[in-house]
Formats: C-alpha cells, sequence, structure tokens
C-alpha cells in the first residue's frame, strides 16, 4: 500500500505549495528573512523600523462562512476574510501586523481550490501590509467530509512599547467614531445560513437586498481590512482606543476596550442600517437587541478619539478610504450598567 492509497496525495501537497511560492512572494515586505519551504520562516523586526517592540499575536478562522464558499463552489474571499479577522484584531491593539501563516485542512486536496484560498490570503496579507511566510496544508480523509474544508489563520505584529493601545486615559467626553464595513463581515454565519435556509433562496438565485449579485456572492463579500487607515490615525496621536466589531457585536465588543468608569453611548440613527442586515432582521424575525449583539449592523470597527482631535481623526480615516461616522460619546458609568449602550435601534425597522 501507499500513502496515496489512503487518500493522501503527496504529489497534489508539493503541486500546491510550488503554485502558491510567487503568492507568497508578492506579499514581502521589510523584515522577512526566508521564503517558503523551510521548516520554519524567520522576521527581523529591527529590519522593520522598529527600535523598542511589543510583539502581539493573533489566531482565528472564517466561521461557517466557509459552508457559504462552499456550497457556492467560490472559494477565492474566504482567504481575505481569515487575514481581516487576525490583523484589524492585531491593530486595535496599536500594532502594525509583520507576518502572517495559514493553516488548512482537507478530505482530499484540491489544487485549484487551494490556490484559490491562498490568491485570497496573499490579497489580505497585501491589504494588510504584512508578509505571508509560512503555513501547512493538511489532507485528512476520513475528517472531512467530500468538498469540505478548514481555515485558520495565525498573525503576529508589533508596536513600539509606547504606543500600545488602549489607553487608560479613555474618558467621559471622547467622541465614538465608527467605520463602515463591507457587509456582514465573518460573524454570525450560523444565524446567516439558518436565515437563508428559512427563505428557500438558492446561493446562485439574485440576492433579495441586492439583485445585482447572487445571494452566495453577496453574502461571501470579504471583511474589510482597516489596518493601514487605524494605523495612520493612531500614528497620529488622534486614537486612544479601538474595538473591532466581531461575534457579539456592537454590545459585546466595545467594552473589551474600555476602562470600568464608562460607558460608549451609540446612536443607532447616526448611520444607515445596510440593506443586507436589514433583509437578515425581517426574515429571521431577529428584534434590534439581538441584531446589535450579534452582527457589526455596518460598522465594521469603532474608535474613541479625544473630542479636540476628532475632527483630525476623521480627515485622516476619510483620506485612507474610510467611511466615518460619528456614532456616539462616552459618558460616566452608573452602578454596573452595562458599558455599551445603543439607542435608536427602532429606527432599523
Amino acid at each position: 500500500m501507499t500513502y496515496r492509497d489512503a487518500g493522501v496525495d503527496i504529489d497534489a501537497g508539493e503541486a500546491l505549495v510550488d503554485a502558491i511560492k510567487p503568492l507568497a512572494k508578492s506579499t514581502v515586505r521589510s523584515g522577512t528573512s526566508a521564503g517558503l519551504g523551510g521548516f520554519g520562516a524567520l522576521f527581523d523586526p529591527k529590519a522593520a523600523g522598529f527600535k523598542d517592540p511589543i510583539l502581539v499575536a493573533t489566531t482565528d478562522g472564517v466561521g461557517t462562512k466557509l459552508k457559504v464558499a462552499i456550497e457556492s463552489g467560490r472559494h477565492d474571499t474566504v482567504g481575505i476574510d481569515l487575514v481581516a479577522m487576525c490583523v484589524n484584531d492585531l491593530v486595535v491593539q496599536g500594532a502594525e501586523p509583520l507576518f502572517f501563516l495559514d493553516y488548512f485542512a482537507t478530505g482530499k486536496l484540491d489544487v485549484a481550490h487551494g490556490k484559490a484560498i491562498i490568491a485570497g490570503i496573499a490579497e489580505g496579507c497585501r491589504q494588510a501590509g504584512c508578509s505571508l511566510i509560512g503555513g501547512e496544508t493538511a489532507e485528512m480523509p476520513g475528517m472531512y467530509a467530500k468538498g469540505d474544508y478548514d481555515l485558520a489563520g495565525f498573525s503576529v505584529g508589533a508596536a513600539e512599547r509606547s504606543q500600545l493601545l488602549p489607553l487608560e486615559s479613555v474618558a467621559p467626553g471622547d467622541v465614538l467614531l465608527g467605520l463602515a464595513s463591507s457587509g456582514v463581515h465573518s460573524n454570525g454565519y450560523s444565524l446567516v445560513r439558518r436565515v437563508v435556509e428559512r427563505a428557500g433562496i438558492a446561493w446562485d438565485a439574485p440576492a433579495p437586498f441586492d439583485p445585482a449579485r447572487s445571494l452566495g456572492d453577496a453574502l461571501l463579500a470579504p471583511t474589510r481590512i482597516y489596518v493601514k487607515s487605524c494605523l495612520a490615525a493612531i500614528r497620529a496621536g488622534t486614537i486612544k482606543a479601538l474595538a473591532h466589531i466581531t461575534g457579539g457585536g456592537l454590545i459585546e465588543n466595545v467594552p473589551r476596550v474600555l476602562p470600568d468608569g464608562v460607558v460608549a453611548s451609540i446612536d443607532a440613527t447616526a448611520w444607515t442600517l445596510p440593506p443586507v442586515f436589514k433583509w437578515l432582521a425581517q426574515q429571521g424575525g431577529i428584534v434590534p437587541h439581538e441584531m446589535a449583539r450579534t452582527f457589526n449592523c455596518g460598522i465594521g470597527m469603532v474608535l474613541v478619539a479625544p473630542a479636540d482631535k476628532a475632527a483630525e481623526a476623521v480627515r485622516i480615516l476619510t483620506e485612507a478610504g474610510e467611511t466615518v461616522f460619528t456614532i456616539g460619546t462616552m459618558r460616566a458609568r452608573q452602578g454596573d450598567e452595562a458599558q455599551s449602550q445603543v439607542s435608536g435601534t427602532e429606527a432599523w425597522g
């Protein structure tokens, strides 16, 4: 017997490595010391320009959004999601993403699908300014159903010791800024898929909220990567804290970066709920509070800025390509009340 008889094709694995080497090379940045193929990869923070760096590490996945990709037969965007979920978490610490590694596991390796996935990862790395320095492809017969696969990502960034976020000076009167999301991003897809199942709409049918695209394509819109715009605002000294709005939505994520004595008072009328979220709420009978604690609802990143620097932060972020909303303010906390209060959600209909 051979390994191939047991369902593992070493030749396919080597073919995939050869196919993705140019993709990884396209992400090289200062500090990268090795290419793909070795047992480990090196990175030199000093060569990347840091003098007194603190390393920050993250890991994440894409979740059940992968099922949408698999059932739609489109695999070129979930790699961007994978990178985004990691690097957006790095930047909220004030860190610049330096490098990224991926883990791609499947029952039977399809080289074309694998290359499309890694191409998406490379695109995400280019958007974030980090280097794809390695990863692991695992072919595991019997672990995954035919056509299924899973992804995990790992990223390391660095910040100068003096520039780590959040700052302890977050206080009443600070301004809350929201950066527009590109869609559902990569959280809440177990509920999204349940809503789609209830609606009885095929992935290749026109999206009810965006008829110009298929439902699958619309729901696979990749997570926006906020790294370069947020780093520009951070380095200009205009930001005290950031919160990446992932699972838990606006209600659960913002408090993660706040000191005990303040509350984020968010006004949901400050932006328009995007059509995809209106459809999910109406089709699924999802009440506004559940929407706000499950989805980003159109705001993918929340920033806390001092009142006297908020206008400058908006200018920097807008010039970097973001759509920016002033969504609220910080106020003093009363007792043990929840630290993220979202009002005006009745406007979501």
